[in-house]
């Protein structure tokens, strides 16, 4: 591997572990924290409007690969109106 991809790969890895502490943290240290029964309710249709969304998003790209709209655009030569010759 060349110091370039090295230094990509040390760079995810140390993001990575910032985030793992980062979740430990914010884990451990809200653990005695009471929520009211609406941050539940808020959160369940968060999460249940997030999957709607990216259900949706999803089955609009099946769709649009199916019937073809992803293929690449090309050129046709606009067709010659020979109706107006005498």
């Amino acid at each position: 591997m060349s110091a370039g991809a090295w230094t990509i790969a040390i760079v995810l890895v140390v993001l990575l572990l910032g985030t793992g502490a980062t979740a430990y943290f914010g884990w451990t240290l809200g653990s005695d924290v009471e929520l009211p029964a609406s941050a539940y309710v808020a959160m369940t249709l968060g999460v249940v409007f997030s999957l709607l969304v990216g259900i949706g998003l999803m089955g609009l790209i099946f769709y649009s690969s199916r019937k073809g709209y992803d293929e690449p655009a090309r050129w046709s030569p606009p067709k010659e109106d020979h109706s107006q010759e005498s």
